[in-house]
This record gives structure tokens, sequence and C-alpha cells, in this order.
């Protein structure tokens, strides 16, 4: 399996782009997110998924890690493959997509491209639980708090020491998301 591949920006082109890593140049598909913050000649690391078909085999990226475990927990779901996670996932930055489903938000959901009303419900009832406390969803933020938010190292560090996305969620519930990153994973950590 390829967990994560790490070089430059080659070429993009719908929502895909080639990485060239030493040479070797890996399709990744991205979201609409991550496929707008990409330049060409950036040198990057995406944490990609390996999806195998019969017929095919795809490679499908993420900025962090906690976006690669919330498609992983997509595609768990009946009626959701790689495509329509990627679209659910194309909505906002991962974290709003992750606290529209704690909320239960199956409307949010089904706005993403292919996704429906029925399978918008499914994701939200397999997952709820699965993907930890809301954080902000409906709440007012202020701008850099957001930003923050957005792409948490603190969730990826606890993620990488193997945290589930939901443990690691509640373990950071309440931690000041000003502190620096070490200081949050440290009080986490206390939590455990």
């Amino acid at each position: 399996m390829i967990a994560h591949v790490r070089g430059q920006v080659a070429e993009k082109f719908a929502n895909s782009a080639i990485i060239d890593v030493h040479g070797v140049g890996y399709e990744v598909t991205l979201t609409s997110i991550d496929f707008d913050n990409l330049s060409l000649n950036d040198d990057i690391k995406l944490y990609t998924y390996h999806h195998i078909r019969e017929q095919s085999e795809e490679l499908f990226g993420f900025s962090s890690l906690a976006a690669k475990k919330l498609f992983e927990l997509l595609i768990t779901v009946q009626g959701i493959g790689p495509k329509a996670a990627m679209a659910i996932l194309s909505l906002a930055p991962v974290e709003e997509v992750r606290n529209a489903i704690a909320n239960a938000d199956s409307a949010y959901v089904s706005k993403a491209s292919g996704v429906g009303k029925k399978s918008a419900e499914r994701v939200i009832v397999d997952l709820r639980d699965k993907v930890g406390l809301p954080t902000y969803y409906g709440r007012k933020t202020e701008p850099e708090q957001k930003t923050a938010l957005e792409h948490d190292d603190a969730l990826d560090a606890l993620m990488s020491l193997g945290f589930t996305l939901a443990d690691a969620t509640k373990a950071l519930d309440g931690i000041d998301i000003n502190l620096p990153v070490e200081d949050r994973i440290r009080e986490a950590l206390k939590k455990r």
C-alpha cells in the first residue's frame, strides 16, 4: 500500500495531479480544495489511499491525515464509493465536513455531487458516532481560529499515535486552539 507521496507537482488536470517522486510520476486524485491549493512545481506531501479494483488502481490524495481518515470512514458506508467520498470532502475543509456529519446535517452532505438524500442520511447514520464531537460547527469563530481548525496538526499527530478520528477529536475537545501544537497534544494525552 502507498501511504503517502512526497515530491513535486509536475502536472495538474481535472482534480488530479501528477506528483514527481524522484523521477516517478504518481497520478493522484484530489479534493477540489486540495487541487485549488496546489501550484505547479510545489514540493508537497500527500497522504494517499491506494484503491485497487479488478480493472484499475487509483491513488486518492489528501493534504492532512484527518482528511484521509474521514475518506476511509466515508467509503465504508454502503453506496459511497471513492468518487462520492471525494465529492463530500470537496464541499469544504475537512473539519467543517466532519462537523456537519457529527451534527447530523444530511442536507449539507447531500450538496456533494452524486450524493443523494438517502446516501447522505446513510452517511449520517453510519458515521455520526465515529467522527467525534463537533468542535465549532454552528458557532461563530474568529477567522484565524477557523483556519487553525481546517488543518489541525494536533489532530493529525494524535491519529499518528494510534487514536481514531473520534477519539482524537474527543481528546482535543475543550483544549484551547490557540495553544502551541505540542501543548495541545500534551493536554489531550493527559485526558486519556
